[in-house]
């Protein structure tokens, strides 16, 4: 356990931030999940409507520095490239 009380304010700041972090990890990957499974559907309404969701989510959690730019637009493509095939 930290000693200092700058140790210790960091410790709180990163309580905080796991539980941020957390939060914005589950809710994307939950988009992912329910685009992936919009797809397999092969639906295209549902498909429209999941990707621009996760889109989102994904983007949203990268701004937030919660995952790495690079890493959210690679999902996002993998994404679309899916949902491209599905839908032809």
């Amino acid at each position: 356990m930290a000693n200092t009380k700058s140790a210790l304010k960091r410790y709180r700041q990163s309580l905080k931030r796991r539980e941020r972090n957390i939060f914005w990890n589950s809710a994307s990957k939950g988009a992912v999940k329910k685009a992936r499974a919009a797809i397999a559907e092969k639906d295209p309404e549902k498909i429209t409507k999941s990707l621009r969701e996760a889109e989102k989510l994904l983007r949203k959690a990268a701004a937030k520095g919660v995952i790495h730019p690079r890493n959210a637009s690679r999902r996002i493509s993998r994404l679309a490239t899916a949902a491209a095939a599905a839908l032809h």
